[in-house]
């Protein structure tokens, strides 16, 4: 079968959904059967996302090679449980860096280098080969590719890929090539109708710059009704059943099963060519209904407070928000999650605006769990460093990630052992007790796409250990990285003499990538921070172990789901009230908590060491400071929705990097 694609553009606004309904296109079509394979177009200059601010997109999101991309991979990577690369990510930076570094290789002997042909001809190369590339646990090549093209329609800077694409419609013929367009159909309140014009005007344009959407996708608050699918369908040149209302969902993967009521399946099926069997309404992705009603109907919560520095944009956190939702699920609570800036918990808020300081602090004690992610600069860790110092001395459940694994360093480090005024010399670069360091890779001259990035393995040094169970008793494991600073290993011996144990280890055993205070039955019910970023590669039915095993700690049940044994492996979707059973999460935690090809390979192992991936030039450290904004008090938000997947595929890869000898007192760039 020829390789299909799917374009998805959107028109009015940003922000219109097009990754979601990629996604959930995507979803519709691997449940039929067929292999798909996802890219996002960002028109932007920039190279790739690693220098963005939080603030300017949202987070990070990082692959497995090390790529630093736009959010929307990780929905995919979410919803359709597949690996992408970062050649899954095309930006005008890349496409013209690619260009030009072929011009100046001489291969275009000497003729004009132009938008059209060379530009367009280098997009529409890249799509066709990234396009066939297997992402897929089973390594099947594609059938189907979806490609969104972010921005809006009249953009300046999507026209040479509008143009790239009103050509490959041709070169990909018209059975292989399908068009749908996402626009907005608002409905003011002042009329109390729905108004098509805006769609109109974006179709108008579209239909104008050479292509014509197969499918209409209008986004509205309320359900449109059928005389507004009919003027649309006139005046946009497509029959009524092309138009497809997506309103307002309870979540995002109620999304899919919109579309399946509204036979997109059919539609694609039709227009495509493709070649499956439409299954029966009722048993069609029957698992991701089970798992998005149930979702909907738990009654019990988990109060959980994530401390962190750009809490004024839940996109900052899209995947550590993913993370919690998916470990909640799995633990039969609903998660509320409230959002506290970092710098609030700090003593000179106290004095600048005191009412401010004391909300932060009332929510972080009235939180049934604590989570410190990552985050770059100075402001607001010794908050984060006093959230740390309070779950300790208080024992509540605390998960540190990267930067929480720092702060949790620094805080044992100052208030255990005695080491006053330790600090990062990212923080300050004179500190008499560096004990946070830059990497020796750690390139000053350059800051975008110079971190640690991507997957890399961890080797577990002992039995005695919270996450080893919860990651299933491996010998290692694989999680993406993203980080330039780390725990300095000339304090390792002190810390843990005082009792701070680093129970992970990187290949060489020298970078410290797991903490515990305690082992299993220790004093702290869960004091634990990873250096890595678990929650990239979460998954509904597969949550990350060390966000499962806060949220068990937090309600109550980890020492309970660690020391049970039980029969089942699955969770039992189909009880009317949403409850689970502590045997069923404790097989949760033994049977789909970590990628089972990984988990095997590891048991196969024995006690061999497994080489550490990557080379030295990819062991990198990170991006640019990201951007800070005003200060605002704890916010709280209500969460409860979670995707379909299962495990990702895991192969570890058998190559080695020397190791660069770490100087304890780095110089670091001013930043």
């Amino acid at each position: 079968m020829k390789m299909k694609y799917i374009l998805v553009t959107g028109g009015v606004i940003s922000g219109i959904g097009k990754g979601v309904t990629a996604a959930s296109l995507g979803v519709i079509l691997k449940h039929a059967g067929l292999a798909v394979t996802s890219i996002k177009i960002d028109p932007y200059i920039n190279i790739d996302a690693g220098c963005f601010s939080p603030y300017e997109h949202g987070e990070v999101y990082v692959l497995d090679d090390g790529g630093e991309v736009d959010l929307d991979l990780g929905n995919y990577e979410r919803f359709l449980n597949v690996s992408l690369s970062r050649d899954n990510n095309i930006t005008t930076g890349k496409i013209y860096q690619h260009v030009i570094n072929k011009e100046r290789r001489g291969d275009f002997l000497g003729v004009t280098v132009q938008v059209v042909p060379h530009i367009t001809d280098a997009i529409q190369q890249w799509v066709e080969r990234v396009a066939r590339i297997p992402v897929s646990e089973d390594q099947r090549v594609p059938e189907v590719c979806i490609i969104e093209l972010g921005g809006t329609i009249g953009d300046i800077e999507g026209m040479p890929f509008i143009e790239a694409f009103r050509q490959f419609q041709f070169k990909a013929g018209k059975e292989n090539f399908c068009n749908v367009h996402v626009s907005l159909v608002p409905r003011p309140s002042s009329t109390g109708e729905h108004k098509t014009k805006p769609t109109q005007a974006s179709v108008r344009e579209l239909r104008g710059l050479g292509l014509t959407p197969d499918l209409i996708f209008c986004r509205s608050e309320q359900s449109i009704d059928e005389s507004v699918r009919k003027k649309i369908s006139n005046f946009c040149h497509v029959e009524p059943h092309q138009v497809i209302n997506i309103k307002d969902q309870a979540s995002i993967y109620h999304v899919p099963i919109e579309m399946i009521q509204q036979d997109v399946h059919g539609i694609l099926k039709e227009r495509l060519k493709l070649s499956f069997e439409i299954p029966k309404p009722k048993k069609f992705m029957i698992r991701w209904r089970q798992l998005a009603d149930r979702a909907e109907n738990l009654r019990k919560f988990v109060k959980i407070s994530l401390v962190g520095k750009y809490t004024q944009l839940e996109d900052a956190y899209a995947s550590v928000i993913k993370a919690l939702q998916h470990a909640s699920l799995a633990s039969n609570h609903k998660l509320k999650l409230t959002y506290i800036n970092s710098a609030d918990l700090e003593e000179n808020t106290k004095e600048e605006d005191p009412v401010k300081y004391h909300d932060a602090w009332k929510a972080l004690c009235q939180s049934d769990g604590v989570l410190v992610p990552g985050g770059f600069g100075i402001r607001g860790v010794e908050g984060k460093i006093q959230a740390a110092k309070w779950c300790r001395v208080n024992n509540k459940p605390f998960l540190g990630v990267c930067l929480g694994l720092q702060c949790a360093v620094i805080e044992y480090a100052r208030n255990v052992c005695g080491l006053e005024g330790a600090n990062s010399t990212e923080m300050d670069e004179n500190t008499k007790y560096p004990v946070v360091i830059d990497m020796p890779e750690h390139n000053q001259g350059q800051l975008g796409g110079t971190m640690r990035l991507g997957k890399r393995q961890t080797m577990f040094n002992t039995q005695n250990s919270i996450l080893r169970q919860l990651y299933g008793n491996v010998d290692f494991i694989e999680e993406r990285h993203r980080h330039r600073f780390e725990v300095n290993p000339e304090y390792v011996g002190q810390l843990e003499a005082h009792g701070m144990k680093f129970v992970g280890r990187d290949t060489e055993n020298v970078r410290m990538e797991i903490m515990e205070l305690n082992g299993p039955g220790g004093v702290h019910p869960y004091y634990v921070a990873v250096q890595y970023h678990p929650e990239y590669i979460s998954r509904p039915l597969s949550p990350s172990p060390p966000y499962l095993g806060l949220i068990l700690a937090s309600v109550g049940k980890l020492q309970q789901v660690l020391s049970s044994t039980g029969a089942s492996t699955q969770l039992n979707n189909e009880e009317d009230d949403g409850e689970i059973s502590d045997e069923e999460i404790s097989n949760l935690v033994k049977t789909i908590s970590y990628p089972d090809k990984l988990r095997g390979a590891a048991l196969e192992s024995g006690n061999k060491s497994p080489s550490r991936p990557g080379s030295e030039e990819n062991d990198r450290p990170d991006s640019s400071r990201h951007g800070s904004g005003s200060d605002s008090p704890a916010r709280t938000v209500w969460s409860g929705t979670v995707r379909h997947g299962s495990p990702l595929n895991f192969t570890a890869p058998e190559q080695t990097s020397p190791r660069v000898k770490i100087d304890p007192k780095p110089k670091i760039d001013s930043e």
